[in-house]
C-alpha cells in the first residue's frame, strides 16, 4: 500500500467481507482486532512482525484515527429521572 494514503482510503466496509465490519484495505484484518492490540500496549512494529506482516505502520495509525472519529461522532444521551 502507498504511504500517501489518507487513513479514509485505508479502512473501508465492505458488506461482503466480515460482514461489513471495517478492515483494513487490501485485507481481511479487522480494524478491531488491530486496535485490540494496540490496546494491549504492543508497539506498531511488533503488531507487523509478529501478527500482521502485511500491514504498515500507516495502516494502523489509520484504525486509531478511525476510532478516534468514531468516538468524536458519538452522541450521548442522558435520560433525568
Amino acid at each position: 500500500m502507498s504511504s500517501k494514503k489518507t487513513y479514509k482510503e485505508r479502512i473501508v466496509i465492505d458488506h461482503e467481507i466480515h460482514f461489513g465490519k471495517p478492515c483494513v484495505a487490501g485485507t481481511r484484518i479487522l480494524v478491531e482486532d488491530v486496535l485490540e492490540l494496540v490496546q494491549e500496549n504492543i508497539p506498531f512494529s511488533e503488531i507487523i512482525k509478529k501478527y500482521y506482516p502485511d500491514l504498515e505502520i500507516e495502516d494502523i495509525k489509520a484504525c486509531v484515527r478511525y476510532a478516534t472519529d468514531l468516538a468524536r461522532l458519538e452522541e450521548i444521551h442522558f435520560e433525568i429521572a
